[in-house]
């Protein structure tokens, strides 16, 4: 394999897939977004059984474990920080929804370069605003990373380079998680996060900090939150598998401390990501 390829499309290296698949006609798929530092895809465990109970919510056969990962190893042998996206599809179909007599799965491997996202994010926290844009209650849907990302899309629309994310709520006002991280507050002490159960993403990185927050004996919540306890939080922090911990010092007209709670959930999870190794 050339060292330069970076997409591998059903083994392939080729850039383009069938007009026919159901992932490009109808957002029919799953996918994740992975951290690669020196070869290796961090929390591959975690990715990889997320794809799964993604796939499995819509009856898509994922491709084998040893099959991905040995394309994964192959695109990324080279470098130091990059990203590794999978995406699995239902495969190429007929026209209309009903997906009888679709073909094997198509898996989409790519590697892209590590985003330039500023270091003293997660030294001197963010700035966040409310994004007008909900999010659609489906329970069906909620907790898996599927291939219809719209909602994130209308949503990342409404600001340039003023915020570093924006909340998203659902049609309830109820908050859910940013465009591309999850939320975590700390209230009274105690370390929240808005429940998954009708729509968002149950981030990888996200199990990552309840389970350091467990055995780092921090109080945990997982409950709805509301925008005026967002506000009113004593903490706030950002999470996803690129950026590890993000502490939020400002939400719109808001302004945080960077307190001892994130902290330490920083430091309890600092082997799980790479956005501060070289």
């Amino acid at each position: 394999m050339c060292a330069q390829t970076t997409t591998l499309i059903n083994g392939q290296a080729v850039a383009s897939v069938d007009a026919r698949d159901r992932g490009l006609q109808y957002g029919d798929g799953v996918f994740e977004t992975i951290a690669v530092y020196r070869g290796t895809p961090l929390l591959w465990e975690r990715h990889l059984a997320r794809l799964a109970r993604g796939a499995e919510r819509l009856s898509i056969r994922v491709p084998s474990e040893d099959l991905l990962r040995a394309e994964a190893s192959a695109l990324c042998a080279e470098g130091v920080r990059s990203v590794l996206k999978i995406i699995v599809t239902r495969g190429a179909g007929g026209r209309g929804y009903a997906a009888h007599g679709v073909g094997e799965a198509t898996r989409i491997l790519s590697l892209a370069p590590w985003p330039d996202y500023p270091q003293e994010f997660a030294r001197d926290g963010v700035s966040l605003c409310v994004c007008d844009t909900v999010l659609g209650r489906n329970p069906a849907l909620a907790g898996i990373k599927h291939l219809n990302r719209l909602e994130q899309v209308l949503a990342r629309a409404e600001w340039r380079t003023e915020y570093a994310d924006g909340v998203m709520c659902d049609g309830a006002g109820n908050v859910v998680e940013g465009t591309m991280s999850n939320i975590f507050l700390v209230v009274d002490g105690v370390l929240r996060t808005p429940e998954i159960a009708a729509c968002g993403v149950e981030g990888v990185m996200r199990a990552v900090v309840l389970d350091a927050a467990k055995q780092l004996n921090i109080r945990v919540q997982v409950d709805r939150v509301t925008i005026d306890e967002l506000r009113n939080a004593e903490e706030i922090f950002l999470t996803n598998s690129l950026i590890g911990v993000w502490p939020v010092r400002q939400l719109q007209d808001n302004d945080y401390v960077i307190g001892p709670v994130t902290r330490t959930i920083q430091q309890g999870i600092r082997e799980a990501h790479c956005f501060d190794r070289f």
